[in-house]
């Protein structure tokens, strides 16, 4: 700029001019010059046109050829730094260039060159501004004489300022006169001019005047002036009021507007078009017309925001007038006269939607005015068009499409504009509970009265057909208006709210309507669908939004009968499996070969998904066989997939053949999506893994997972619950690992344990962890715990050694199980303490993970047997023993320390909430931090004991002498096992400690033909078997039930057991390690009736071989099915125990109907019901409750059913509820209910609880629980 030239100057004050005029606004609203400046400083953030301005683009320009150079200098300067390591980041690298520049010598001389040429262009800017001030000034005074009266001037420049405009204020008398010159009967060129002059007015002041009820009536009369010049004045006299004045002005403004409206539809003067005659909207008088509605809607868009700001009574008029307006109706003088086109056309012409009706109703301050006045004013208002177009079957939509615009709307079009804009009027009205209240309505002229279900019904009529009309007139509907889109989404907003969707859809005519096309493909009945597979879509995706919530599954499940116990029906779910399979079997005439066929499938398995993915709608879809036809399908998909050629570089991407392979490829990942959801419940997840799909689905499900994709749009809570329910079982477990999951957990476990992230590690340090588990840890830390079941943990780590490396790098990061337990839990070198980072955070980890993990018996033998973890234990305790001189001295208490004394205790002594007692886990305030004494070799400290439970003699006690009696003397009749059953409730409701010992009291029978142990000298028990063996005679030595040589006739007791169940086994070809070998876990059910028995071997064997012939010894006695003849082989084979996909299933949707609540914590939580109560029913509740209520809950099952085990669950879900709501808050469900006993639980407390459990629900739990052996999946 050293060459500044007077062009250049000009050039400057055109740029500088242009940039102000566009600033002006956001400049002149601003309170004070320091807010402009503000505003003028962050422009390039407000306004989207900055980088478009002239001047930007020059200062742009100017600041590259100045400065260029030396920031390409600078920038080469710090990538060759880089390049050699010593830079950190592109961020660095412009803060250092930028630096660099504006402390550079051209920086300097540019911004003071700059500086200079701005103040000379500002300066002859505001120079010129004074100048045309002047000027206006001189013109406003030579105006004043010209004219003979003082109340005129327009004082508006042909100048270039930007600051030239302005009103002309006026006073009382000026404004008086001004209302008389626009009376309408006045001259022409009079109203013409004071027209003029009331536009340059301020409308604040037209609208105060004294005269404005005057000035009103004349600007409404004036409006019909044959001129459109004048009305065209006056309405941009009304669009200046409603932008520029607040609404207890602009009110009355708009009401003005919509009374001329309305009488110039009234008055039969006007041309109103017919409907017949259409609209052309290139006539005058039309343009006129849509002009006044237009600027009507822009207003009724606007208000919202602003009128909750003003009395309720501005916006009761303004709702009022509007309709009033939209209530105008042309009565037909003969019947034979075409209709004329009523407010409401022109309205809907221009917002088709009607977006002005979306916009009152959403806030509850207009809402409830406008709902008000409907009710009690204006409920005749014709907003149900379609209704009577229907019956009288006179609809025919029609909807043309195309690019040019159009300027003729016939008589269909315009119906049918009428008919969206009404459509999308209703299905905003419906979303509230006053609007619905509006129903039932009488139908336009005609006695009719629609409830609020018809309006539901022909709303779901107008999806799939049109009236009876000829195909040729029908015209196929594409984009947003299409009637099917429009209801569709009406009811897909309905479906989205609970209360609209329970008063609206969820009732059977709704139901039915829906499935009448499906009843009548199903069928073959003939019958018209308009483009059937894309409406049998929309009809599946409200479907599926129903059976997404609970009371919509169930109307779909059990129609009007909403108890699940009762035999079934045929539902809607029956008819919409049976539609779905005849799809995947392309079974349906009307409808195979069709491009959108996949998609339609898609949609109905969808369906079907809702229904599969409870306990419930599993139950009714079973004997449908869905799975095996999905698998079918994706068998299929696969094969066609696997054909299709490798793509070639440079080949046509978009070719027909390349774009059905992408089809077939999708299809394959929705079959298996869609198998992957039955892993939703215990029975689906059986019968995933007997379809062969279920490595292959988790490996789908592993690919959305590391994507973090949604489940679906109906599920929320992720892929947590499908995870843990895998987990519970041995194949789920094994698919997990092949898949890459576990991996991928682990490995994110070490990187938030041990690693941190690498780009905050320095800038922000990890803060002192407080907690034992810190919260960033806490997600994986649940996530194994949700992981390791016993059947996942012998699946991972059975009958494999822990690496013990003598050296760990420290980048070596864990992949698998074995090396968490290797790395984090057993600590027995200086080389593994060495290679963490965190050592005590990481082991306390590892040590609370251990301590979860050792609450399931079977794992703990699992662990001890192979890793020895209660000797490497007590080592780390010795270590942490402070030698002195005089000999060993105290343990060193600190986190480490009191999570292993407390863990050893818990894996050592067995017993109930009250039989035994564990050390806490915190310290204490004060002298003695930790009372609890540790010790570094067994026995326990007898403070861990409680006392023992003393024998009580019950045998004079009249109750249990007749039970006793009554099961000496047996009988066949139902009658004597009524009576039975009656008299145990009896006992166990009044005396619930008789039971606990009644064993001794019976005779001992003579031994069994499988008491000889001259057969069994060849057997031999595996080491946990041993190992469980110690336990449990430690645990009836406690309970004063054993005396010495009991272990070895324990040892007999399960070596006779296992010799006579191995000869009930079936041969399998299997992979998975529980089935290689004899049962994986201990027989915590044979031991306990050993305790029960006392210790007697003969009577032990005895009840439990007559006890195996019994229904209950499937799901009392996991031993018993073990790869059993008694299940059908594909039972057999799938390594899942009936206990799991049977009692665990059904306690699932028991929980679901009597304990919603905790159901939904148990979903949120990612954790299972059937995980925990597996691990409950299979070590027979040991460590969970005391040995009297093991007892009680043994006997309640054998004497009243089988099914008692589920409603026993249900009964401990109830006792913890509160616990359970309060764990979910604080995220840690899992670990309580796997660590927690289960205090003050006692049996005969919930028996009448059960009992009326059984009442409701035995029918169907009974039926399948027999069903086992027979049930073919």
């Amino acid at each position: 700029m050293s060459h500044f030239s007077c062009e250049d100057e000009a050039l400057l004050q055109s740029m500088l001019r242009q940039l102000l005029q566009n600033v002006k606004e956001k400049i002149t609203g601003a309170p004070s010059v320091e807010c402009a400046e503000e505003i003028l400083l962050h422009l390039e953030e407000t306004d989207e046109n900055f980088h478009n301005y002239e001047f930007v683009k020059y200062l742009r320009q100017y600041i590259c050829s100045t400065l260029g150079s030396v920031i390409e200098e600078e920038t080469e300067k710090c990538t060759s730094a880089q390049n050699q390591g010593e830079g950190s980041g592109y961020d660095t690298l412009v803060q250092h260039v930028t630096k660099k520049t504006r402390e550079s010598k051209e920086y300097r001389e540019m911004m003071h060159s700059l500086k200079n040429v701005m103040m000379v262009v500002v300066e002859s800017l505001i120079n010129k501004f004074e100048e045309d001030q002047m000027r206006n000034k001189e013109m406003h005074r030579k105006t004043k004489k010209e004219q003979h009266s003082a109340y005129y001037t327009d004082n508006c420049s042909d100048s270039d300022s930007s600051f030239n405009q302005s009103y002309t204020f006026m006073n009382q008398e000026q404004l008086q006169l001004l209302v008389e010159r626009l009376d309408p009967a006045q001259p022409k060129e009079v109203r013409q001019e004071a027209m003029q002059t009331l536009c340059s007015a301020p409308p604040s002041d037209v609208l105060n005047c004294e005269s404005w009820s005057n000035l009103r009536k004349h600007l409404t009369m004036s409006l019909s002036d044959p001129d459109s010049t004048f009305s065209d004045k006056i309405l941009r006299f009304y669009a200046k009021t409603f932008s520029s004045s607040p609404l207890n002005m602009t009110r009355e403004v708009y009401t003005s507007l919509a009374k001329h409206l309305e009488l110039y539809f009234l008055s039969g003067e006007n041309c109103v078009p017919t409907i017949s005659d259409g609209i052309d909207i290139t006539n005058p008088e039309i343009i006129r017309l849509l002009k006044k509605v237009r600027l009507l809607n822009e207003y009724q868009r606007e208000v919202p925001s602003f009128w909750i700001r003003h009395p309720e009574k501005y916006m009761e008029e303004i709702v009022e007038s509007t309709l009033l307006l939209l209530s105008v109706k042309h009565e037909q003088r003969h019947l034979v006269s075409p209709k004329l086109l009523d407010p409401v056309y022109f309205l809907a012409l221009l917002d088709i939607k009607a977006v002005w009706f979306k916009k009152w109703m959403h806030a509850n301050y207009s809402r409830t005015v406008v709902l008000r006045l409907l009710e009690k004013k204006y409920k005749s208002l014709n907003l149900f068009p379609f209704c009577s177009l229907w019956f009288e079957q006179l609809f025919v939509p029609v909807l043309h499409c195309g690019n040019n615009q159009k300027t003729f709307y016939s008589g269909q079009e315009l119906q049918y504009i009428y008919f969206v804009h009404s459509l999308c009027l209703l299905g905003r009205l419906l979303i509230y509970k006053q609007g619905r209240n509006l129903f039932p309505v009488q139908l336009e002229n005609r006695k009719d009265f629609i409830s609020l279900t018809d309006l539901l019904v022909l709303f779901i009529r107008f999806i799939y057909c049109s009236p009876t009309c000829p195909k040729t007139t029908l015209t196929v509907h594409t984009g947003n208006y299409s009637p099917a889109i429009l209801v569709t989404e009406v009811l897909q907003t309905l479906c989205d709210r609970t209360e609209c969707a329970t008063e609206c859809l969820y009732s059977n005519m709704v139901i039915d309507a829906l499935l009448h096309p499906i009843h009548n493909l199903l069928n073959g009945t003939e019958m018209y669908i308009n483009c059937p597979e894309t409406s049998l879509i929309h009809i599946a995706d409200i479907l599926a939004r129903i059976a997404a919530v609970e009371d919509g599954l169930s109307l779909i499940l059990y129609g009007g009968n909403m108890n699940s116990a009762k035999k079934d029906s045929l539902t809607a779910a029956h008819t919409i499996v049976q539609f779905t399979k005849k799809l995947l079997d392309e079974n349906i005439s009307v409808l195979s070969g069709t491009e959108m066929l996949p998609a339609l499938k898609g949609a109905f398995i969808f369906v079907c998904r809702q229904m599969y993915g409870t306990c419930e709608g599993l139950q009714v879809l079973i004997p449908y066989g869905l799975h095996k036809s999905i698998a079918d399908a994706w068998k299929k998909a696969s094969s066609l997939s696997e054909r299709i050629p490798t793509p070639v570089p440079g080949a046509d991407s978009i070719s027909s053949g390349n774009q059905e392979s992408q089809n077939i490829m999708v299809w394959e990942e929705t079959l298996l999506d869609d198998l992957l959801n039955f892993a939703a419940t215990p029975k689906g997840l059986l019968l995933l893994q007997n379809t062969g799909a279920l490595n292959e689905c988790v490996t789908f499900m592993f690919s959305r997972f590391s994507k973090k994709l949604q489940v679906s749009g109906c599920e929320r809570f992720g892929y947590g619950v499908m995870v843990t329910q895998m987990a519970a079982t041995s194949p789920g477990a094994v698919a997990l690992q092949r898949s890459g999951f576990i991996k991928a957990l682990i490995t994110e476990l070490w990187a938030v344990l041990e690693c941190g992230r690498d780009d905050l590690r320095v800038t922000h340090p990890s803060s002192t962890p407080v907690d034992p588990i810190d919260r960033s840890c806490q997600k994986s830390f649940l996530s194994l715990v949700n992981l390791l079941s016993y059947p996942a943990i012998y699946e991972l780590i059975g009958d494999q050694e822990i690496p013990n490396k003598p050296e760990y790098s420290l980048r070596e990061v864990p992949t698998n199980v074995i090396d968490v337990i290797d790395r984090l839990i057993i600590l027995n070198s200086e080389a593994k303490i060495h290679s963490l980072f965190n050592y005590e955070q990481s082991h306390i980890f590892g040590l609370r993970l251990l301590s979860v993990l050792c609450c399931d018996l079977d794992t703990l033998l699992l662990l001890e047997s192979q890793y020895k973890v209660s000797q490497v234990l007590l080592n780390a305790q010795k270590e942490n023993i402070i030698e002195s001189s005089e000999g060993p001295g105290n343990f060193i208490i600190d986190g480490i320390s009191v999570e292993t004394n407390h863990i050893l205790v818990r894996i050592n002594f067995m017993g109930g909430p009250v039989e035994r007692i564990l050390p806490q886990r915190v310290l204490n305030k004060g002298t003695d931090p930790y009372p609890w004494p540790m010790f570094s070799s067994y026995p326990l400290p007898r403070c861990y004991f409680s006392e023992a439970p003393k024998k009580a003699d019950f045998r004079q006690d009249s109750d249990l002498n007749k039970l006793l009696a009554s099961l000496k003397n047996p009988e066949k009749q139902p009658v004597w096992i009524e009576n039975c059953r009656r008299q145990f409730c009896k006992i166990m409701k009044a005396k619930p400690d008789v039971i606990s010992g009644t064993s001794e009291y019976i005779p001992s029978p003579p031994p069994p033909p499988l008491a000889d142990d001259a057969n069994v000298k060849n057997e031999s028990l595996s080491s946990v078997q041993q190992l469980g063996i110690k336990m449990t005679v430690r645990y009836g030595k406690y309970l004063n039930l054993l005396k010495d040589g009991a272990e070895n006739d324990l040892c007999l007791v399960l070596m006779h057991c296992d010799k006579f169940l191995k000869q009930q086994q079936t041969s399998v070809q299997s992979s998975l390690r529980c089935l290689q070998e004899g049962y994986a876990g201990y027989d915590w059910f044979a031991s306990s009736v050993f305790l029960i028995m006392s210790g007697e071997r003969e009577k032990t064997l005895t009840f439990l071989q007559q006890f195996s012939s019994l229904l209950i010894s499937a799901f009392l006695w996991l031993r018993r099915l073990h790869v059993s003849v008694h299940l059908p082989i594909d039972t057999a084979e799938s390594g899942i125990h009936p206990i799991y996909f049977c009692s665990a299933h059904y306690i699932e949707m028991l929980l679901k109907a009597e304990l919603p609540l905790v159901f939904s914590a148990f979903h949120m939580s990612g954790f299972t019901p059937s995980q925990i109560c597996q691990q409950w029913l299979a070590q027979c509740f040991w460590n969970y409750l005391d040995w009297s209520e093991i007892c009680h809950y043994i006997a309640t099952c054998i004497f009243l059913g089988p099914d008692y085990q589920i409603y026993m669950s249900i009964s401990v879900f109830k006792h913890l509820q509160q616990d359970i709501l309060q764990h979910t808050q604080t995220q840690d469900l899992q670990v309580f209910l796997k660590e927690e006993a289960l205090h003050r639980f006692r049996v005969s407390d919930y028996l009448e609880y059960m009992e009326s459990l059984e009442a409701t629900y035995r029918p169907v739990l009974l039926r399948d629980m027999r069903n086992i052996r027979m049930q073919s999946t």
